[in-house]
């Protein structure tokens, strides 16, 4: 065999056997990466959630929510060691104040997933003639144009009255520390069943007589409202629970309902926030509800901005079941088809026929 011929047989035989070894490298260098990969996923420990409450603070911890306390999971008052807010004094753990006097429950209801609940809530007579009392008055300085806005966060950001409240926030949150969509279902639910009605009280201005506005913690304490002054304690339960809060006002049917901040494709006019009337039981983004009088909404409405916060997620079933209570009063196809949802939709959230309107 000629010479050449020999070198290059000897050259392909160092080739193969180089690409032979080159396998065999990489192969093992895979197989020992993998396995240590293995090792150290099956040694590593996930770590656990830190425990909180339901408004978020952290196990062990004083809430924002003063007097309130963190102890495995559970909201406790300890005034003792987190003080009291504004206007309030420390009593032990517990914080009171000087309206804390003659105290009474109201039984507050509430529908969760079909099942009828309610609260226990303390109220006090005079911290319930101090809100009553509270100047529904704003002054305006030279061309301010006195708006809606204005009354609205004078009722919902008051300190005092919030003191007042907030226990029944904490209320809320303990009953489902771990699910914020379960609170907000409970704050709506508990205002809507709360009657529906016009205060009593009269009083002169500028030569007429009107009704007397309730403020958050009068519709609490007389367990009775309307659906401006209902609308304003369900956008303070909610913003105190976290979510994104409006209130939207229908000029032309003088009507108010809470928005919720939610998916844009399931918001009220595309504006980020769902509709949640509060006149009555009624499922979120229902708004193609009849009022008495055979009176729908729709007008474009007023949208006043209360707070930024979190926002309900994209599953919630009450998307579905207010989609299917429309197609059945709309009298659509599908409406027809799914008429046998209507009893049990009913049910869940305990709905009236129709519903009163101001």
């Amino acid at each position: 065999m000629p010479y050449k011929k020999r070198r290059k047989k000897r050259q392909q035989k160092k080739i193969h056997r180089f690409h032979l070894e080159s396998i065999l490298i990489i192969t093992f260098v895979v197989i020992v990466l993998v396995l240590v990969s293995f090792d150290i996923a099956s040694n590593k420990k996930t770590p656990e959630g830190i425990p909180t409450c339901g408004d978020g603070t952290f196990k062990n911890t004083c809430s924002p929510m003063k007097p309130y306390f963190c102890d495995d999971g559970i909201l406790v008052e300890k005034a003792s060691l987190c003080g009291c807010n504004n206007f309030l004094t420390k009593s032990g753990d517990s914080c009171i104040s000087d309206y804390y006097k003659k105290p009474g429950v109201v039984a507050l209801r509430y529908i969760l997933n079909g099942q009828e609940n309610e609260i226990d809530f303390t109220v006090y007579e005079e911290a319930n003639d101090y809100v009553s009392n509270i100047s529904r008055v704003i002054y305006y300085i030279g061309e301010e144009i006195p708006s809606r806005a204005d009354f609205k966060h004078k009722n919902i950001n008051g300190e005092i009255q919030r003191a007042m409240i907030l226990p029944l926030v904490k209320e809320i949150q303990n009953l489902v520390p771990d699910d914020k969509v379960e609170q907000a279902r409970i704050a709506i639910s508990l205002v809507q069943n709360i009657p529906y009605g016009f205060s009593e009280k009269i009083f002169s201005f500028e030569g007429g007589k009107i009704n007397h506005s309730r403020y958050s913690y009068e519709v609490l304490y007389e367990n009775q409202g309307i659906c401006g002054e209902k609308s304003s304690l369900m956008a303070f339960l909610l913003k105190e629970i976290g979510y994104g809060v409006s209130i939207f006002y229908f000029a032309d049917e003088n009507h108010e309902a809470v928005g919720i901040k939610c998916p844009v494709e399931k918001s009220l006019y595309n504006s980020g926030y769902c509709f949640v009337e509060t006149g009555g039981p009624a499922i979120i983004t229902d708004n193609s509800i009849e009022f008495i009088g055979g009176v729908n909404l729709n007008s474009i409405p007023e949208i006043i901005l209360i707070s930024e916060g979190i926002s309900l997620p994209e599953n919630m079933y009450e998307y579905n079941d207010a989609k299917t209570l429309e197609d059945i009063r709309e009298k659509r196809l599908l409406g027809y088809l799914k008429i046998w949802r209507y009893n049990s939709i009913k049910e869940r959230y305990n709905l009236g026929e129709v519903y009163n309107l101001r």
